[in-house]
């Protein structure tokens, strides 16, 4: 039987829309893939260089981290600044969650990276700030206390900060690595990355609770994140008979 014209034409036209639309869902996967693996490159070239990296100290009392790979400047005279990252939290059981993506918008701050790309980290230091994080929108400085964090794998962190801050901020801008004053920026979740990494929408708190399977893209980055935050999943403490704990 012959097709008409109209209808082949439109079922043509059909395919050419599913075809482009496959083509636009790879090129999103891929893009949330590499600023996962681009975040786990981050936090792992930081933390090589001992006397200009987070203190030890930080980094295992961290309750989330999150890191933003290549933030930049969004309006020329504006002072704005956008980037998007990833970020994870310790669950229950004492492992690290998959990543939930997050998008990170600031204000006046901006003008002190003097426009260029940087990258910035984020320490959640303890659970009034972790709480902040699940909420899924939060702004530093408001809905949250922030402070630029100690410099110095070694630096004793003997300081007032951990009484004072409930988020440490860093950034790195030209291989230099310091503290730096995020207050004014807006933690969100990222929905459009987060249906595109898990396939679905899902809610921020249930991803960073630890109730969501880690997708294996997400592997180097939680495994940087075990490493330098001095716990592994394979050591993480488990109950024994007696009530006590020990280690795998």
């Amino acid at each position: 039987m012959k097709i008409p014209a109209l209808p082949r034409y439109i079922a043509s036209t059909g395919i050419s829309l599913l075809l482009l639309g496959g083509m636009a869902w790879c090129a999103d996967q891929s893009d949330i893939d590499k600023r996962i693996d681009k975040s786990a490159q981050v936090l792992t070239e930081i933390m090589s260089t001992p006397d200009k990296a987070i203190p030890d100290k930080v980094m295992k009392d961290a309750k989330c981290i999150a890191v933003i790979p290549s933030m930049v400047k969004i309006a020329v005279g504006f002072g704005g600044s956008h980037g998007k990252g990833v970020a994870t939290c310790r669950a229950a059981s004492g492992n690290w969650s998959s990543p939930a993506p997050i998008t990170m918008t600031g204000g006046s701050w901006g003008l002190q990276l003097g426009g260029q790309a940087v990258d910035v980290v984020m320490v959640v230091t303890n659970d009034e700030g972790m709480q902040h994080l699940l909420s899924s929108k939060f702004k530093l400085g408001a809905d949250a206390s922030a402070a630029a964090g100690p410099v110095g794998r070694d630096a004793a962190a003997d300081t007032d900060w951990k009484m004072k801050a409930e988020v440490l901020t860093y950034s790195r801008a030209r291989g230099i690595f310091a503290g730096i004053d995020l207050n004014g920026a807006s933690v969100t979740q990222d929905k459009d990355e987060t249906r595109i990494l898990y396939g679905k929408f899902v809610p921020f708190n249930e991803i960073l609770e630890g109730n969501v399977p880690t997708p294996e893209s997400a592997t180097p980055f939680l495994a940087a994140v075990q490493k330098y935050s001095g716990q592994s999943q394979q050591g993480a403490a488990q109950p024994t008979e007696d009530g006590s704990s020990a280690s795998r």
